[in-house]
């Protein structure tokens, strides 16, 4: 198994920043392979409710998916996997589905991409990657697969009173 992700740098974020380094310092040891990669930040301008402006800064994963892209590709022609099951709706990504078709017919060898996806009455976005299998995400098995552990810093205590 593996996972991706863009993680807070601790000056930009410092609270963010421990929570994933523990969490993916936790996945490694149950044998997880992680890759990450520091957040980017870019301004941001959001529109209002009152029909305002403003600006923010917002992290954004940048590399992560050519990472998984890669990956995906040499385990394919490593023959290291059946089926690929990626958790993303990143239409960038339809371009291993392609190329491990390729793989597949290539090496007559059966193999198939699918992408995980949240799904819900309110979901804007109801399509996974194109060329994958689609396997839509309900609240309940989102929820079933939750880490329960907390990984968030823990808070100093409360100095005591004078």
């Amino acid at each position: 198994m593996r996972f991706y992700t863009g993680v807070p740098d601790p000056g930009d974020n410092a609270f963010w920043s421990h929570y994933w380094h523990h969490k993916l310092a936790a996945m490694g040891r149950q044998g997880v392979t992680v890759f990450s990669r520091a957040l980017r930040y870019r301004n941001k301008t959001i529109r209002l409710p009152g029909g305002g402006e403003s600006t923010v800064l917002v992290g954004v994963e940048k590399g992560i998916d050519v990472r998984l892209a890669i990956d995906t590709i040499r385990m394919a022609h490593r023959g290291e996997f059946d089926v690929a099951l990626i958790f993303s709706q990143d239409q960038d990504l339809s371009e291993v589905a392609r190329e491990v078709r390729v793989i597949s017919q290539e090496s007559d060898r059966w193999m198939k991409v699918a992408s995980a996806f949240p799904s819900s009455p309110t979901s804007t976005n109801r399509r996974g990657i194109d060329g994958t299998d689609w396997i839509p995400v309900d609240r309940a098995m989102y929820e079933a697969c939750l880490d329960p552990r907390d990984y968030r810093p823990k808070l100093p205590p409360p100095a005591p009173p004078e």
